[in-house]
């Protein structure tokens, strides 16, 4: 989510997440392999996130827009980072759904990625 809508949601993401007590890591982690949104710390967890935003549930909504694919790259991506980091902590995949208008609804999936 690189545009300029799409930096508003992965904000409002931020500012979400640190309200539930996750502190901020990096924002748009990208490197040749992909990107990753927000990557958060919880404790010694680090948290990559994945933001959506679907302005209605219609097909799906937010959440199916993670594809198969997308999920493959972000994996790929955070284990690239993990390499540079040195990161020796547990880590997890969560996606951060967003729908609706002002005031928005927010869905937080916790590990809703897992690596294989």
């Amino acid at each position: 989510m690189a545009n300029t809508l799409g930096i508003r949601y992965e904000q409002l993401a931020e500012q979400f997440l640190q309200q539930q007590g996750l502190q901020s890591q990096e924002q748009n982690f990208s490197c040749k392999l992909g990107e990753i949104d927000l990557i958060m710390r919880d404790g010694p967890c680090l948290i990559f996130v994945e933001v959506k935003y679907r302005a209605s549930n219609a097909f799906g909504g937010a959440i199916a827009a993670v594809s198969q694919r997308q999920q493959q790259k972000l994996l790929r991506t955070a284990q690239l980072y993990l390499q540079r980091s040195k990161h020796q902590g547990p880590c997890r995949f969560d996606v951060v759904a967003i729908s609706g208008q002002e005031p928005y609804d927010f869905n937080w999936i916790q590990s809703a990625i897992q690596a294989r």
